[in-house]
C-alpha cells in the first residue's frame, strides 16, 4: 500500500490500509489513521496527527513550521479528525507556544490552495473554499462554510452554521447561524438554507431570526440588545450560544446591513 517511489520515515506510524502514492514524503514524527489515502507529491512533516479515512490530495503540505517570527522551534502539532479531505495545494501550519496545536475536525473539506495558519481551531463539518486563507489563532465552529477567496484576520472567531460569501475580508467576529458578505463584511440575514438542511425546525429558525432582529435591526447598541434578548427569550442552546459568543468577542462582531 506504500509506493516504492514514496519516502516514509521508518519512525512514522501508519495505520491499517493506508495508501501512500508515489513521490510523497512522510516525516518521522507522524501518525496516520486507518484507511487514509496520501496522494502523490504530498508532504506530511513532523507533528502531523491524521485521523482515519482522510484524503490528502497532491501537492498539499501538512504540519509545516509556522509563518510566525515568534516561533522558536518548539514541539507542536497539526491534528486532523476522521473523514477529512485536504485538496490540492492546501497548506496547514502547526502550532506555536501560544496554543501548541492546529486542529481541523472531523468530516471537513479544505478546497484547493486553502491555507490554515498556526494555532487555528476548525470545528467539524466545515468547508473552507478554494484559495481562502486564515492567519494564526483563528477559531471556526462546527458546520461553518467559508467561500472561496476569503481572508481571515488573526484571532478572529467564526460561529457555527455561518455562511461567508466569496472574496470576503473577515476582520471582526462573525456570530453563529448567519450569512455574511459585502465589504466591509456585514450581516446578510440567517443562513436559513443551511439550518433547514441540518434539521432545524421552523420554530427554532424563527426564534433565531427574531434574536438577530434585536441585534442588527432595532437601533440598539450591542449591550442593550443582549440585555433584551436575555429578558425576552427563554433559555435555549441557540439563544445561549449567541449570547456567549458575542459577550466573549474581543474584536467585536461584524456590522449590520446598510
Amino acid at each position: 500500500m506504500i509506493s516504492n517511489l514514496a519516502f516514509v520515515n521508518p519512525e512514522a506510524r501508519l495505520g491499517e490500509n493506508v495508501i501512500v502514492e508515489p513521490f510523497s514524503y512522510i516525516a518521522g514524527n507522524v501518525i496516520i489513521g486507518d484507511g487514509t489515502w496520501v496522494g502523490p507529491n504530498s508532504t506530511i512533516l513532523d507533528g502531523a496527527r491524521i485521523g482515519k479515512n482522510c484524503k490528502i490530495f497532491p501537492s498539499s503540505v501538512l504540519s509545516g513550521i509556522p509563518q510566525d517570527l515568534k516561533f522558536r522551534g518548539e514541539d507542536s502539532t497539526v491534528e486532523l479528525g476522521d473523514n477529512t479531505t485536504i485538496r490540492e495545494g492546501v497548506t496547514v501550519n502547526r502550532g506555536t507556544a501560544a496554543v501548541g496545536r492546529t486542529v481541523i475536525g472531523n468530516d471537513c473539506l479544505l478546497m484547493a490552495y486553502a491555507h490554515i495558519g498556526h494555532d487555528c481551531n476548525i470545528g467539524n463539518f466545515c468547508i473552507i473554499g478554494n484559495s481562502s486563507a486564515m492567519a494564526g489563532e483563528v477559531n471556526v465552529d462546527d458546520w461553518a462554510i467559508i467561500s472561496a477567496g476569503t481572508l481571515v484576520h488573526q484571532f478572529t472567531n467564526i460561529g457555527g452554521h455561518v455562511f461567508i460569501g466569496g472574496g470576503s475580508k473577515v476582520r471582526t467576529d462573525v456570530p453563529p447561524f448567519i450569512k455574511a458578505d459585502r465589504d466591509p463584511l456585514s450581516f446578510m440575514g440567517l443562513n436559513t438554507v443551511g439550518l433547514t438542511r441540518r434539521g432545524f425546525e421552523k420554530k427554532r429558525i424563527d426564534e433565531i431570526h427574531n434574536i438577530y432582529r434585536l441585534i442588527y435591526q432595532n437601533g440598539l447598541n450591542t449591550s442593550q440588545a443582549l440585555e433584551r434578548i436575555e429578558k425576552e427569550f427563554n433559555p435555549s442552546p441557540h439563544r445561549d450560544y449567541i449570547l456567549e459568543f458575542i459577550r466573549k468577542s474581543e474584536r467585536g462582531i461584524i456590522r449590520g446591513p446598510k
